[in-house]
């Protein structure tokens, strides 16, 4: 019989009502693997940012219990100053083996708590320099969407609490679930978390061509060896003005964006088929299994054996 894992969330005063909602909405689509329950720091209900309070079931014991913790995020007036009381007291009960999740300002909690230090984290861009002061000692990336250091998550703002929840699903169960859990909550099936979090143009100009259809081609062509120029010929553009024009739209380079997807099909693969990593790195258009092995490092901090292994013991 399968495992339930229990995630708890815990809702703290001054909370966005939406991302409080995130982590119930995408693990309970996740066909009754994950078991998810809301707890505040006292039982009692909590203020939100808007014009209503928020009643829970639970308070601060269940947090002895979760495999899993994530604190939703708070308006920035009521982004702690230091570490409340009874907040440090809350935080005390949770497991030393239990994963712990931040969702946008939300890191601020963890980073009063010491749970960051050393650590690459990341929170909204618009507190980071807010951020940086108050704690030098965490290694911020105000540039990604959300960052896992070992058994501490931290995300962005607002729709990147999505991201990192869908990332905790595909890590723990796989991409095809993953994607079934983003296709019940109408959501994108996967966002990379190193893409930018702040993309100055996404919706391109009236009457200015859009990259979509070239990248949409090169989804279909990622076992080709593809260089700017194709793109850009594709486009009908010059290469610097298509370079230009697909970062404001994606918030990357071409050429980072096709290593993402190129480490997203292999993912793929390497949970749903027996390819070699050799003949895997083919078909995803990397030059050699070396190739894909380190870029695979860099996204995730694993080997492609090691990362196929998680998925069959899990199977």
């Amino acid at each position: 019989m399968q495992r339930v894992e229990r995630i708890v969330v815990l809702a703290l005063d001054g909370l966005y009502p939406f991302e409080l909602g995130i982590p119930s909405r995408i693990f309970g689509a996740a066909g009754g693997r994950y078991e998810v329950l809301t707890c505040t720091v006292d039982g009692r209900p909590v203020r939100t940012n808007a014009d209503f309070s928020v009643a829970v079931e639970h308070g601060p014991e269940i947090l002895e219990t979760a495999d899993t913790v994530v604190v939703a995020s708070m308006a920035t007036p009521d982004i702690p100053s230091g570490l409340p009381a009874e907040v440090a007291a809350a935080l005390a009960r949770i497991r030393p083996d239990a994963r712990i999740v931040s969702i946008c300002t939300a890191a601020f909690v963890l980073a009063a708590a010491g749970l960051l230090d050393g650590r690459r984290a990341t929170t909204h861009w618009q507190v980071v320099d807010r951020f940086r002061v108050m704690y030098p000692q965490v290694d911020l990336d105000p540039d990604v969407l959300f960052v896992q250091d070992g058994r501490i998550l931290t995300s962005a703002g607002a729709a990147s609490g999505v991201d990192i929840c869908l990332h905790i699903v595909r890590t723990d169960h796989g991409s095809e679930l993953a994607n079934a859990v983003a296709r019940s909550c109408v959501v994108p099936p996967f966002r990379d978390g190193g893409q930018a979090q702040y993309i100055q143009q996404p919706v391109p100009d009236s009457g200015v061509t859009s990259t979509a259809a070239t990248r949409d081609w090169a989804l279909t062509r990622l076992d080709e060896p593809l260089a700017l120029s194709d793109l850009a010929r594709h486009a009908g553009m010059s290469m610097r003005t298509f370079a230009r024009r697909f970062n404001d739209e994606v918030g990357v380079s071409p050429g980072r964006w096709l290593i993402q997807q190129r480490v997203a099909r292999a993912r793929d693969l390497l949970e749903a088929s027996d390819l070699s990593v050799d003949q895997i790195a083919g078909r995803v258009g990397f030059a050699t299994g070396a190739s894909l092995r380190q870029h695979l490092h860099a996204a995730i901090g694993v080997s492609p054996q090691a990362y196929r292994r998680t998925f069959q013991e899990a199977r």
